[in-house]
């Protein structure tokens, strides 16, 4: 019988655990769907749809698409079953998504990529997508610290340093979502003012050299994390100043660990494990497709 794409539902569930039971086989980590598929079973909607790719009653591979905002589609969850990769079961469910986000009114579709992922790089290219930005993950510890440089919670402040930053050119202006764990879209004033109010925006120095905002709280393996969409700086000491600032930020909150979204340059990631102490192993890509 020949394949066909249609929205998931909750008697898709045991198939999805056998899909993805393989897809990371030779790295130390478990594929997060399972955990999450009869959520997005449930939030499907005009801002989220969920596909699979059914054969014979079967689902045989999986992807989802979100509206971030009135423009940013993003896409995430791509798998196919092992026994029918290689027959463009991506691409079909990519067209379909493209489909869906187009008609939600979206001009711009993106997604992420873990760097070690080959088959997800080339998939990726394959659809029509193209490598905008890569980022990496630094953790500073949660710490009652105080930074060496003056701290500030002004979003106008934030926003002015983060639009003459190289950070901000090298992320093609993009950080951490608010709303959608993993994704990312445009940082605008908007947000920022609105997580000044809601959560935290930091400036450090007299005059700003670097910033971070901080997106949500979130549980990860046991632990409670605090998200920062973004952090960029002018220097080292900018950069331990912010590192510490965060910390501090953290401790407040009494989480036990922290991730912050950084510029993967040689700089940014040098400077972070120097001021900031654990970074990821890997860079993460963003892969962006437009005129929808």
């Amino acid at each position: 019988m020949s394949p066909t794409v249609r929205t998931a539902c909750h008697d898709d569930y045991e198939a999805i655990v056998d899909l993805t039971s393989d897809v990371w086989a030779d790295r130390a980590m478990a594929d997060y769907i399972p955990d999450v598929f009869h959520d997005w079973v449930d939030d499907d909607g005009p801002d989220r749809k969920t596909l699979v790719v059914d054969v014979d009653g079967h689902a045989v591979g999986i992807a989802q698409a979100v509206r971030l905002t009135e423009t940013e589609a993003w896409f995430q969850g791509m798998r196919i079953d092992s026994d029918h990769r290689g027959k463009g079961f991506g691409s079909l469910l990519t067209d379909h998504l493209l489909e869906w986000a187009a008609a939600a009114g979206a001009s711009v579709g993106r997604s992420m990529v873990f760097s070690w992922n080959e088959a997800g790089l080339g998939q990726s290219l394959a659809a029509g997508f193209e490598a905008v930005t890569s980022f990496r993950w630094a953790h500073p510890e949660p710490a009652d610290v105080t930074p060496e440089m003056s701290v500030g919670n002004d979003p106008t402040t934030a926003w002015r340093y983060w639009q003459g930053s190289d950070g901000r050119d090298i992320l093609s202006g993009l950080a951490l979502d608010s709303g959608e764990s993993w994704a990312l879209s445009t940082l605008t004033r908007e947000t920022l003012d609105r997580l000044a109010t809601e959560r935290a925006v930091l400036t450090v120095g007299e005059k700003p050299q670097g910033m971070a905002c901080r997106a949500r709280t979130t549980d990860a393996d046991g632990e409670r994390l605090a998200e920062y969409a973004v952090g960029v700086w002018s220097n080292v000491d900018a950069a331990r100043a912010l590192f510490d600032a965060i910390a501090a930020d953290a401790a407040r909150l009494g989480v036990d660990g922290t991730r912050v979204l950084i510029p993967e340059t040689p700089r940014h990631v040098a400077q972070a494990a120097y001021a900031g102490g654990d970074i990821s192993e890997c860079p993460d890509y963003v892969f962006e497709i437009r005129d929808l």
